[in-house]
């Protein structure tokens, strides 16, 4: 098997992936544009020692990125060099697991998505299934047992030297963002291309265990809910998941995150079920949603307003696409408002002395005997965009020219793509 990852052909696969997905530098500073310079004098020794079973990956660096709850997720950042072999051998080894993987796993699998699994959400709502099960792994990455790992990959995996690889990854440490080095007695990296393969393999007997016992569940890396008919099945399948998970698996259930309850009152990947019996949104999405808006459209960040649009185009169509299988059309009109009552903010602030508002006021083609009546307002800057004067001048269709994504538009082409 190490002949098939250092294969030029699966190792420039490899690298096309890597070089696609970006990403900031490992703990040696080498980013994607110097790679290839550095390949092309050193890839003979390195494939050599990989061959031989004599390479050493280095530590990934450690980063935390805050999560909407106030915490912080940890990930680690391996050097380029090692995401290239990471990524050349989760090409080798994805096609010897992908086939018994669970259908119901749709987590960094091809040809699945996100949507996909939210979906059954709303599959099982129609079946009758109206109370969930949401069971939380704590610290999933951090807490994966390495021997457990390993003998789950030996059962496919005959190749001491790929073996013996993939455990100095597991092993290689981390280091901190004061310089400090840290040893990884358990746990996978999240953040290498390696990392989604190894948890689904990890998690596969709780598919399967699932499966087994007929449930209706979806699982996505980590994050999984399971369907059931009524309240008291809920809470027995919640006490056996934490009875498998945490004697089985080796994992540890996060108890006040975890519970039964009722389908509607349940969130898994952003998305809920409505009153409606359809998907839409979380309140807590929509939360992250108009901070993100707010970060983008701070009035103090001192950006060029062209910059600005472009980075709330970006977001906004991502966040759209994400939630497009969503029934929230009248959410959507009421976001879009906000948005451009944001950007006319920034407008505003951006303009900052009277006669520079005047000049543009005027411009826009605003009354010149009532334009006074704004610029010489003492009011705040979120109730000035709101301002008649100023909505006039700054309307609907002069926003849209200079770029700024019109949500509902765009919510529509995704919904009614035929029809775009």
């Amino acid at each position: 098997m190490i002949e098939q990852i250092l294969e030029p052909q699966n190792l420039s696969e490899a690298w096309k992936r890597v070089k696609r997905n970006k990403g900031a530098a490992g703990i040696d500073g080498m980013s994607i544009a110097e790679f290839p310079a550095f390949a092309r004098e050193h890839w003979q020794r390195i494939a050599q020692a990989i061959n031989e079973g004599n390479y050493r990956p280095a530590p990934v660096r450690r980063v935390f990125i805050p999560k909407p709850d106030g915490t912080e997720r940890p990930l680690g950042i391996p050097t380029v060099l090692d995401r290239m072999i990471q990524q050349a051998i989760a090409q080798v080894l994805s096609p010897l697991f992908e086939a018994d993987f669970s259908e119901h796993s749709y987590g960094y699998r091809p040809s699945r998505s996100a949507h996909q699994a939210v979906a059954e959400m709303e599959s099982a709502w129609n079946e009758g299934r109206r109370h969930a099960v949401e069971c939380d792994l704590k610290s999933f990455f951090d807490t994966v047992n390495h021997d457990r790992l390993m003998n789950a990959l030996k059962g496919k995996v005959r190749c001491p030297k790929t073996l013996r690889l993939i455990q100095r990854y597991l092993t290689a440490g981390v280091e901190l963002p004061d310089g400090t080095r840290e040893a990884t007695p358990q746990g996978v990296p999240q953040g290498g291309p390696l990392s989604p393969l190894l948890a689904n393999i990890v998690l596969d007997p709780l598919d399967k265990e699932l499966e087994s016992r007929g449930h209706k569940f979806a699982r996505y890396a980590d994050d999984f809910i399971v369907m059931v008919k009524s309240a008291n099945a809920a809470k027995r399948v919640l006490a056996s998941l934490i009875r498998f998970c945490e004697g089985r698996l080796r994992l540890t259930v996060n108890r006040t995150k975890s519970r039964a309850a009722p389908l509607k009152q349940c969130a898994f990947l952003g998305y809920r079920i409505d009153n409606k019996g359809k998907l839409a949104w979380t309140d807590k999405a929509q939360h992250r949603f108009k901070q993100r808006v707010r970060e983008i459209t701070t009035r103090n960040r001192g950006h060029k307003v062209e910059t600005v649009i472009d980075e709330l185009n970006l977001y906004i169509r991502g966040w759209l696409n994400y939630y497009k299988i969503s029934s929230t059309y009248k959410e959507v009109l009421s976001l879009s408002v906000w948005v451009r009552r944001r950007v006319r903010l920034y407008y505003w602030k951006q303009w900052k002395q009277p006669r520079t508002r005047r000049r543009h006021l005027l411009a826009l083609g605003a009354d010149p005997k009532k334009v006074h009546m704004a610029t010489r307002s003492r009011k705040g800057y979120w109730r000035m965009s709101q301002n008649e004067i100023v909505r006039y001048a700054l309307n609907n269709r002069w926003l849209e020219k200079q770029g700024v994504p019109d949500m509902r538009a765009i919510w529509i082409a995704l919904y009614y793509p035929e029809q775009a």
